[in-house]
């Protein structure tokens, strides 16, 4: 046998051993690059997912509150059979249906069971009350469920038999001021615009799961999987996040990552990662938990079609090529062209897999490796790309809602969550720098005879101008929030009994100065408090609160403080 055979045998076998190495390399490499980065994108993925679902929700849920915290339906709760206030309730019961997105609302009361209703058809204005509950009947045990418990907000997915409707419910208790439930109100979506909208949105390779705090499913793509009225269904009967999996080690492991989750005082921002077998394939499950609404996300990736590493196999062709060139250059040039630049673009794929973005700079090579480090490059810069986009879409939607959930759309003012978080605030700095603020409750007088005779659209705009009216009276320090209906609350910082003094006169003057239909006089009747350190903030509410009422006792268009 000729040498030239020889060398034809012995290169053939170096290349076959050598490709063997390769691909056996390289697979481990890829499948270790799409494991890490997989892991990266199920995080990203799951707060993307829920973002999506918060946005549309938090305000529907900050309106229900304002809803259950309104004077005209706490007054109707503790006198249902009274006409006058049925009739104020169900009036702002209509002025809240506009706002909502669906444009619908319940209202359900615990001392006669009766449910109002009405939707965005308007169909039943005439008579918003649809029913009466019963506790016998199971189709209501939702609601007297939600009243044991004792639960001031729960999302529930479920059929109303009565309405002929299946909504994605938001259910918040309706408490007077003493802290007893007086019934219960909120409003629905429409449960294939959610799917539609939030679930089902069509991304190959990625499925997307919400379910209540038991586990139990309450949105998914097929609705067979569903289960509506999770929270009167007997535990070991629900259809759970469980079912979707095929191993009980994967219906432990899921169950251990959601107990994780809730365990956590401060789950916000934390994602749970595992892979579990669906369908007798592997996919990645991402999963974080919802503390505002009590539930779970779970994002499933199938890798296989999100990165799948057949996308990988031009490089491994590079590779052959190289491979084969080895075999004929001398040690030298195989040490320049060959070593040097694939161990620098194994380093930078091990940077990758570490999670270490950023860029790096790789040796100058040409032919097959440099195509090779090209591709790795932009391979590269569309991962980073794509990781900047998604965490950006994920900041601008978290600061998008915190801004939404804080301010009152109609006047622009913040509104009575802002101005709590405000008031625990200046509570706190007091305590630390023992300077005192002030508070001034506002209510104008008179202002649902204006409302009734001009309309809500007149209204809206005798509110909306008096909030620019306060905005002028105040200082750079201070605040004011729309604290409900046609009642603001100012927040003076610094403050002494002098300027809070001055302040509130100044505000019940300013009120002269509002537009209205007709000249129709506005007035304010107003009640402040000096806050001292250390004072909790319920107090300085309630004090500022009876200096409110005794302006209004004393005749009204004055300022009293307490």
């Amino acid at each position: 046998m000729s040498l030239r055979s020889r060398f034809l045998m012995l290169a053939g076998a170096l290349l076959l051993v050598g490709l063997a190495g390769v691909w056996f390399a390289f697979e481990r490499i890829a499948e270790g690059i799409i494991e890490q980065w997989g892991q990266h994108v199920a995080e990203i993925q799951v707060r993307y997912d829920s973002a999506r679902l918060q946005q549309p929700l938090e305000r529907e849920i900050a309106l229900s509150h304002q809803l259950a915290d309104s004077t005209a339906i706490l007054r109707f709760a503790r006198e249902s059979d009274n006409p006058d206030r049925e009739a104020a309730a169900i009036e702002e019961m209509e002025s809240f249906r506009g706002n909502f997105r669906d444009e619908n609302y319940f209202v359900a009361l615990r001392e006669n069971g009766a449910y109002y209703h009405n939707n965005a058809d308007d169909e039943f204005a005439d008579d918003p009350l649809r029913y009466h509950l019963d506790p016998d009947d199971p189709d209501d045990a939702w609601f007297f469920r939600l009243i044991e418990e004792e639960r001031d907000f729960h999302l529930n997915v479920n059929p109303d038999t009565e309405l002929g409707v299946t909504k994605l419910w938001i259910d918040v208790l309706i408490r007077d001021r003493d802290g007893s439930i007086l019934g219960m109100t909120g409003t629905g979506l429409e449960l294939d615009g959610i799917l539609r909208d939030i679930v089902d949105i069509e991304q190959p390779g990625i499925t997307t799961v919400f379910a209540d705090f038991s586990g139990a499913i309450q949105l998914y793509r097929d609705p067979e999987f569903i289960e509506f009225a999770s929270l009167v269904q007997p535990e070991g009967q629900k259809s759970t996040v469980e079912r979707l999996v095929d191993r009980p080690r994967d219906h432990q492991r899921i169950r251990s990552m959601m107990d994780e989750l809730r365990d956590l005082s401060d789950p916000e921002g934390e994602v749970r990662t595992d892979f579990v077998q669906i369908d007798g394939q592997r996919q990645l499950a991402g999963i974080a938990r919802l503390p505002t609404l009590d539930w779970y996300e779970i994002t499933l990736l199938d890798l296989d079609e999100v990165m799948p590493v057949r996308h990988f196999t031009p490089v491994l062709v590079v590779f052959g090529f190289t491979l084969a060139l080895v075999l004929v250059l001398l040690h030298m040039a195989l040490q320049r062209l060959i070593f040097r630049p694939v161990a620098a673009l194994e380093q930078a794929m091990a940077r990758i897999q570490s999670g270490d973005l950023r860029p790096v700079e790789l040796p100058e090579a040409r032919g097959e490796i440099g195509r090779l480090m090209r591709h790795y490059q932009s391979m590269a810069e569309a991962i980073r790309n794509q990781t900047r986009n998604l965490e950006t879409k994920v900041r601008e939607r978290t600061e998008a809602l915190h801004e939404m959930a804080r301010k009152d759309p109609l006047t622009g003012l913040v509104n009575r969550r802002g101005m709590d978080e405000l008031l625990d605030d200046h509570a706190q700095r007091a305590r630390h720098s023992g300077e005192p603020f002030g508070v001034i409750y506002l209510d104008l007088d008179h202002f649902k005879p204006l409302n009734d005779t001009h309309g809500h659209a007149e209204g809206d705009a005798t509110l909306t101008r008096v909030a620019e009216r306060l905005r002028e009276f105040l200082g750079p320090d201070d605040r004011v929030a729309r604290w409900g209906g046609d009642e603001f609350l100012v927040l003076l910082h610094p403050c002494d009994p002098e300027r809070l003094s001055a302040m509130g006169q100044a505000l019940i003057e300013a009120a002269a100065g509002v537009e209205t239909p007709e000249d129709t006089p506005v007035t304010f009747s107003a009640g402040g408090h000096l806050a001292q350190p250390g004072e909790p903030v319920d107090e300085i509410l309630e004090r500022a609160d009876h200096a409110l009422y005794s302006a209004k006792e004393s005749g009204r268009n004055r300022f009293d403080v307490l």
